[in-house]
């Protein structure tokens, strides 16, 4: 399986509300629960309506679209990176999954799927 880099460093913030979202970026992911309101943004667009906020995360993108018959796939990336103790924050969109590393973590994590047959662009 094929796990591209995204070259942009994120932040998890969470918002008092969305009015400061940057809808035009090029890497968005907003999440809205009865409990809170999530923003996973670009650094340079962190909103300043935040409460909290978890900054330099990176970003692996599995490739190609993801058919929601199968089974597993953060499962076995989630479980190779825990084995090697680095944290991860997932997001998910129609066609694919996205996981996100700490910035001080991403060459272990790299090492780590690559010596477990992932290819890593």
């Amino acid at each position: 399986m094929e796990l591209k880099i995204i070259d942009k460093e994120f932040a998890i913030c969470k918002v008092e509300d969305f009015s400061q979202i940057n809808l035009n970026d090029e890497f968005i992911f907003i999440g809205k629960t009865d409990n809170e309101l999530s923003v996973v943004c670009e650094m340079e667009s962190i909103p300043n309506n935040c409460t909290h906020t978890d900054r330099g995360w990176i970003g692996f993108r599995i490739q190609g679209e993801v058919d929601f018959s199968l089974i597993g796939i953060i499962s076995k990336l989630s479980a190779i990176l825990a084995e090697n103790k680095i944290g991860i924050f997932t997001v998910s969109t129609y066609d694919t999954d996205y996981i996100l590393v700490k910035k001080e973590k991403i060459e272990e994590a790299k090492e780590a799927l690559r010596d477990n047959g992932y290819i890593i662009n």
